[in-house]
């Protein structure tokens, strides 16, 4: 390698022999990063776009990335936008996935949370997304929920003997309890003995 070549006609410096490992800047406020002769990223005034994947890595537990928005009116910011541009979108496609993963005691990497959006109906004016929540129990994964219009909310879709469904209340952890092995609800009780058990008083009709 006979190290950095700057080409002034083409604005252009080269980092190897072959002259496709560059950074240059042939459009006006707009740098090009180039690496094997692929595009690898594009910095105007106001973007910076990276065309591959991308990872940024902390020692510690700092935010490893921040979006910042510094606008002062009532409009939402900052924003992530998860983009999935398909020249033939299909009902079913997934459209995204944001994964939680960890090693084990095994040094495995491990998937062990996934939040994943789908295209229920991609026909123009009727379109439904689907938010799936999705993660491990006992070593398998398993959809805890999803949301959406045509699915409405939906918890334990497939019927998982281990996904159990409660919500507290202020004086109470079982205020409605469901049980996803027995086939039972149970109201102020974590067992009940009956396919609906009403721990207390409970008033039926007006």
């Amino acid at each position: 390698m006979a190290g950095v070549q700057i080409d002034g006609v083409n604005n252009k410096i080269d980092f190897d022999d072959d002259l496709d490992t560059s950074i240059s800047a042939n459009t006006d406020d707009t740098l090009v990063i180039e690496a094997g002769g692929n595009t690898m990223a594009t910095i105007t005034a106001t973007t910076f776009t990276i065309n591959d994947g991308t990872t940024i890595t902390t020692a510690d537990n700092t935010d490893t990335l921040s979006l910042i928005s510094t606008d002062a009116d009532a409009t939402s910011g900052p924003n992530l936008r998860l983009f999935r541009n398909s020249s033939s979108p299909a009902d079913s496609d997934d459209i995204g996935k944001i994964t939680f993963s960890a090693e084990n005691d095994a040094s495995e990497e491990i998937d062990y949370i996934t939040v994943r959006g789908d295209l229920n109906d991609v026909t123009d004016g009727t379109e439904d997304g689907v938010l799936k929540i999705a993660g491990l129990i006992g070593g398998a994964v398993k959809e805890f929920a999803r949301f959406g219009d045509g699915v409405g909310v939906v918890f334990n879709e497939e019927s998982n003997a281990a996904n159990d469904f409660r919500i507290e209340s202020d004086g109470n952890a079982n205020m409605l309890f469901v049980n996803g092995g027995t086939d039972r609800v149970g109201i102020a009780t974590a067992s009940p003995a009956t396919a609906l058990d009403v721990n207390g008083t409970a008033t039926v009709g007006a």
